[in-house]
């Protein structure tokens, strides 16, 4: 290696001139004079031969940032390998992951020619990105990379516990049965029941001139459309179809198509390209798929009339979710299906209490809040729900709903949600309240909520109306999505930044002892740190989404934050719940706490990206002191 002949500062023309070369290539062309001048006077200039390693594991954290000038260097072994390798050419960066975690590099960088590069001090690199949007988006992009291949080796991993055609990550492109039987709006009946019965199928597609889909037939419809109303088989089918359709698109999966037949208790999903009918999935294909069904135990939830039944059921759900994550299902699916029948459940038991105490359900409404309310529970869910309900003397009519409450909170627990340590339940008077009185709650937080009151209440601002007249809960959803005040926005800020991210100060997992392991909590400094930032964020520009992902994406955008960073929050987010899922369908190791792992059941690339997702995660509290706690 040969180091450039003078290292001492450039002279003004030759500063230009250098700047000018890296403003070539991005993200150095959208830095600002200063920051950009910051990095060209600390950089130094290095010749490295053919066959000679730039940096390799083994020598300690990574100390600085390469940027070739000339020449192509290649990054074997390590995370690379998983990508079949990287090549870097001129105006590229390297190791970016390993310099902002502080940490060695896993591949070993090589000169493939004569290659020149240019090399920055870490510490400056850091600097420089704390006040240059476009340096620290491009380094986030690493990040991105580094979590991408991750969860692909994840992904892979979990794909060998099963057969590869069971997947319920397939595309339904592939699953589908192609070329459907179809027919125009004006097919008499006759005709239509004929070519079901000749091609022994259970349903018949309506289609325009275009092969758009319309409407579908089923055999289930016969009795009810046809037999019983006397209908001449001569009637055009257009008049007893079932429409409008709900259909998928051939990049849609199994589990798109299971989740959208349990919500809408559907049998059949037509499949879509370009608006154009080309396929079909039904309940039976997606069996061949899971040995349970999202539909059938919709169903039996839905279908359920004494508590003993839903007690019995609910140990479904955890088992599915145990069959769908060995399957490889990813976490937002997952999370989805689990709240997604879970909310079935509950909205059971509060039918079934409810006709038992002689309650009318158009006068008040279940709220979920937390995870249950952002539609984000894990396997490992305790309680945090409330009621709201309409009143002219609350104090006369609350006992009532308060035993709706103690009711249906005390079958949860029995169906395994165990009871809130916070008190967060119907069952107490404090979370169990008319709309009036819910809303002056709101208001005085906004207007007076100190940081220790505001933390507590947090998870209330994700409520959602679960049963009964849900439309009793858009006052306080009106409210709860905000906009806010600059003060409480600080104080919410303040209360969520207490939380630490377990990273040492050198960027290393910072694990903590527990009945003689070390491990982390990976709920309350991981993906606490995104669902309280989406949450802020999300109230500070009156966003009405109540999921995570989408509260951070939609709020991004409003703050004008590069897509590379967004799609870092989400996909960091996303490795952290999978990491939770999959710890919480093994044997936990804390029973006292199901998100804490311990370090010893993490494999090497377990480690290394959770480091980077924790570290995105800190960067996200960064962003979120600078924004929100200002003076």
């Amino acid at each position: 290696m040969a180091v450039s002949p003078s290292n001492s500062r450039p002279s003004p023309h030759l500063l230009a001139q250098e700047m000018a070369l890296w403003r070539r290539h991005h993200p150095f062309d959208a830095m600002t004079p200063e920051a950009l001048r910051r990095l060209v006077e600390s950089a130094e200039g290095l010749y490295f031969a053919p066959g000679e390693t730039l940096t390799a594991p083994g020598r300690g954290p990574a100390q600085h940032l390469y940027v070739v000038k000339s020449g192509l260097v290649s990054a074997q072994r390590g995370l690379a390998e998983l990508a079949g390798g990287w090549q870097y050419e001129s105006g590229d960066c390297f190791p970016m992951a390993a310099l902002m975690q502080g940490r060695e590099v896993t591949a070993t960088y090589t000169a493939e020619n004569d290659v020149f590069v240019w090399r920055v001090p870490a510490e400056v690199v850091r600097e420089v990105a704390g006040v240059s949007p476009p340096l620290a988006a491009h380094l986030s992009e690493r990040v991105l990379q580094l979590i991408s291949l991750a969860s692909r080796e994840q992904a892979r991993q979990a794909s060998q516990a099963a057969l590869a055609e069971q997947s319920m990550e397939r595309r339904l492109g592939d699953l589908m049965r192609p070329s459907p039987l179809s027919v125009s709006p004006d097919t008499p009946l006759e005709l239509a029941l004929k070519a079901m019965a000749s091609r022994r199928v259970g349903s018949v597609l309506v289609v325009d001139t275009e092969q758009h889909p319309l409407g579908i037939l089923t055999r289930d419809d016969l009795l009810e459309r046809i037999t019983l109303p006397q209908r001449s088989l001569a009637t055009p089918i257009s008049k007893v179809m079932s429409a409008p359709l709900k259909t998928l698109t051939v990049e849609h999966t199994a589990q798109d198509a299971a989740l959208m037949m349990s919500r809408f208790t559907l049998r059949h999903v037509p499949v879509v390209q370009d608006g154009r009918l080309v396929g079909i999935v039904s309940e039976r294909d997606l069996f061949a798929l899971s040995r349970m069904s999202v539909q059938r135990i919709g169903a039996d939830l839905r279908n359920a009339h004494e508590v003993a039944e839903l007690v019995d059921l609910a140990p479904r759900i955890r088992e599915l979710a145990k069959n769908l994550g060995a399957q490889g299902v990813g976490a937002r699916t997952l999370t989805a299906l689990i709240a997604h029948l879970n909310d079935l459940l509950t909205e059971r038991l509060v039918a079934i209490h409810a006709e038992h105490l002689g309650l009318d359900l158009s006068q008040a409404a279940w709220l979920a809040f937390g995870s249950e309310g952002r539609g984000e529970q894990t396997i490992a869910t305790d309680q945090d729900n409330g009621i709201v309900f309409q009143s002219a003397d609350p104090e006369a009519d609350r006992p009532r709903w308060l035993a709706l409450g103690q009711a249906v909170c005390a079958s949860l627990e029995a169906c395994g949600f165990p009871l809130c340590k916070g008190g967060v339940m119907a069952s107490n008077p404090e979370c169990c309240r008319s709309v009036e009185e819910w809303c002056d709650r709101f208001q005085s937080w906004l207007a007076r909520g100190t940081p220790e009151e505001l933390l507590a209440a947090s998870i209330y601002f994700d409520a959602r109306a679960l049963a009964g007249a849900t439309a009793l809960a858009d006052p306080l959803r009106a409210i709860a999505r905000g906009p806010v005040s600059a003060r409480f926005l600080h104080l919410l800020t303040e209360a969520a930044l207490r939380g630490k991210v377990p990273l040492s100060w050198r960027g290393a997992l910072d694990p903590q002892t527990v009945r003689g392991q070390e491990g982390l909590d990976l709920k309350a400094g991981g993906t606490a740190v995104f669902v309280e930032s989406g949450r802020i964020m999300a109230l500070a520009h009156g966003l009405e989404h109540l999921g995570t992902r989408e509260r951070l994406i939609h709020a991004g955008e409003l703050m004008q934050v590069a897509a590379p960073e967004r799609e870092g929050w989400n996909a960091a987010f996303e490795f952290l719940q999978s990491l939770r899922m999959r710890i919480q369908l093994e044997a936990p190791a804390d029973p006292d706490n199901p998100n804490w792992v311990p370090m010893s059941q993490l494999n090497d690339l377990d480690r290394r990206t959770l480091r980077v997702s924790l570290r995105v995660a800190q960067r996200l509290q960064q962003r979120l002191q600078m924004d929100f706690l200002k003076s």
